[in-house]
């Protein structure tokens, strides 16, 4: 299992095409320097009316399947 930790900042406006499915990924980097290609619909969930804004803890399994999504601290 590996785990990654990034902090992502999208407007409500930035992210309405991967939130319409036009954009199917959402390029995050790691706070240890990794960049991870992550499917737009994991982040769904924590979209509010000011868009995503918060550090996150990715966990992938071996295959880099994600095992879990989780906000650590919501920014903002």
């Amino acid at each position: 299992m590996d785990e990654l930790r990034f902090t992502l900042s999208l407007s409500a406006e930035e992210f309405l095409p991967y939130y319409q499915g036009v954009a199917k990924t959402v390029r995050v980097h790691a706070h240890d320097g990794r960049t991870v290609d992550l499917p737009a619909t994991r982040l769904r969930p924590f979209v509010t009316r000011q868009g995503i804004h918060g550090e996150f803890l990715l966990r992938l399994d071996d295959s880099h399947r994600v095992i879990e999504l989780r906000v650590l601290r919501t920014l903002g």
